[in-house]
């Protein structure tokens, strides 16, 4: 049991929860599965398995990484020694290859093809290029995290739309609000491992400045869904949830210490979850 939950956590789940839900909101907004729960559920299985693949190509990858940072040398099964890298690597491919041969042959080859491009641009590019070069890793590699409702949506349609692009460019800009508040409260362990990350390459004052545009950005996207449909619940809740986002973030660069850092990260993660809820919820109740 222990040796599956390591395996498990090479997918970083609790990321994946964030997409999975995401990628099921699309869904659920889309509406055609609904009344096919098998494929639902295989669509979101796949979803998970491309997605766990490339945080496990990301673990490996950044094993040695890892191992120089307190937050991750005894909670990840690499670093700690707990799962042997080989295995790693081939649990990580096989699960890679399996989500995109799902998407093929049961949704579709788009789909398949978004998913494998998600896999190499993570793991590669964003993992080996993007993390150990720039202080733009976060923004530019948040593209792999924001696809999940296009992939979703893809799989259902076999087509683009607008609608899941605006939720890919919700979860766009989220990112680096979400991730530059982590950053601001563990940045001791990026200057260990020697990666660029924004607080320490810029200082905290840029990294709060960014990270109150950045909220004002997201605010602006979650209410040009306002033109595609989205009604007066959804606007009710979009707006009450950025307010309070900005706030926080105003309140961190002016006042900025630890305690507010983690507020923001938390609150982050509920303003998401919060975000896609409306979303739901105004989609196929109102």
């Amino acid at each position: 049991m222990k040796l599956i939950k390591d395996y498990i956590q090479l997918t970083k789940p609790t990321i994946m929860f964030l997409v999975i839900f995401t990628g099921s909101a699309a869904l659920i907004l889309e509406g055609s599965m609904l009344s096919r729960p098998l494929h639902f559920f295989l669509c979101l299985f796949a979803l998970y398995l491309t997605g766990g693949c490339a945080n496990a190509l990301n673990q490996y990858l950044e094993r040695e990484i890892d191992s120089k940072m307190t937050r991750t040398s005894s909670r990840r099964p690499l670093p700690s020694g707990r799962l042997n890298s080989t295995h790693a690597l081939i649990f990580s491919v096989s699960i890679g290859v399996i989500g995109v041969l799902i998407f093929g042959f049961f949704f579709n080859w788009l789909t398949a093809g978004l998913s494998l491009a998600t896999i190499l641009f993570y793991s590669l590019f964003y993992t080996l290029y993007l993390k150990p070069n720039t202080d733009q890793n976060i923004v530019i590699g948040g593209i792999a995290g924001a696809m999940a409702p296009v992939g979703s949506w893809t799989a259902a349609t076999g087509h683009m739309d607008i609608v899941p692009w605006i939720m890919f460019a919700i979860i766009f800009f989220w990112t680096p609000p979400h991730f530059w508040a982590l950053a601001l409260f563990c940045q001791d362990d990026y200057k260990k491992a020697k990666l660029p990350m924004m607080p320490v390459v810029r200082g905290d004052k840029s990294t709060l400045k960014q990270i109150l545009i950045y909220s004002f950005i997201l605010f602006a996207t979650s209410l040009s869904l306002l033109a595609f449909g989205a009604g007066w619940f959804y606007m009710t809740i979009a707006v009450l949830l950025g307010v309070i986002l900005i706030k926080k973030s105003y309140k961190a660069l002016k006042h900025g210490n630890e305690k507010l850092f983690k507020g923001l990260f938390g609150y982050s993660i509920l303003y998401l979850f919060g975000l896609f809820t409306a979303i739901v919820i105004d989609g196929f109740i109102f």
